[in-house]
């Protein structure tokens, strides 16, 4: 199997070319460019230096997030236009799982979160064998930090961070949770577009890029503003 998988779900821009179990191309960029600047050059560089063409893809995968709403929507629009282009099936990648998938082996319990802003974060827990395939314990969830450590103390024992949501929260998970808490180096605490490509190639469904959606777990700012907006004129 042949695929491209692209990531704009957080702070880092990431592609990956993946062809019979093997990772050909990965880049992960964190710069002062916006994703939408930096995505199309590196999904171009992607398939050139693997050798390839969009056409040889057997899927087209995306991290569909959890993550920033305007990165999320710049990643699933960009593989809509190109799996509609080349004719492609599409895969959706949870970028939580990517994340845990990206941890390795780790013994207890792997909670990757993002930043939510507001004391909250977006989380999740797995468990994660020498295979590299996340066994989730809890769904993802937008949580204060506090009930956040709650729901996963009740797991295991060792719980293991990763994630933009970690260096915010660090001091509070370690005052929540003492030596239980341990915290991924930097080169482990970001989602790999390797990892995510290995996702998509063991993912069981694929979808039409027309029911390719954005996995957000609250409504963004916009709606939110305008049911508020609409609940004041009402009055």
């Amino acid at each position: 199997m042949k695929l491209l998988l692209i990531d704009t779900s957080g702070p880092v821009c990431g592609v990956a070319v993946m062809a019979d179990g093997v990772i050909r191309y990965e880049c992960a960029v964190q710069n002062k460019l916006t994703h939408s600047v930096n995505l199309l050059p590196m999904i171009d560089t992607a398939l050139q230096s693997a050798g390839m063409t969009i056409g040889e893809m057997d899927r087209l995968a995306v991290v569909a997030g959890p993550g920033s709403f305007t990165g999320v929507r710049i990643g699933v629009s960009t593989l809509k236009g190109l799996a509609h282009g080349a004719g492609k099936p599409c895969v959706a990648v949870d970028a939580l799982e990517a994340m845990a998938a990206g941890a390795g082996a780790f013994d207890g319990v792997v909670c990757p979160i993002q930043d939510a802003r507001a004391g909250q974060v977006y989380g999740a827990a797995f468990t994660v064998g020498e295979d590299g395939i996340p066994q989730r314990l809890m769904e993802d969830i937008p949580l204060k930090v506090e009930e956040y450590a709650e729901r996963i103390r009740a797991l295991g024992s060792r719980f293991l961070f990763l994630g933009d949501g970690m260096p915010v929260q660090r001091t509070k998970l370690q005052a929540l949770l003492g030596e239980a808490a341990v915290f991924a180096p930097p080169q482990s605490a970001y989602l790999r577009p390797a990892s995510a490509a290995f996702l998509a190639s063991i993912a069981e469904h694929e979808v039409d890029y027309l029911a390719l959606q954005p996995l957000y777990l609250r409504a963004p700012n916009a709606e939110r503003n305008k049911k508020l907006t609409e609940a004041a004129n009402a009055k």
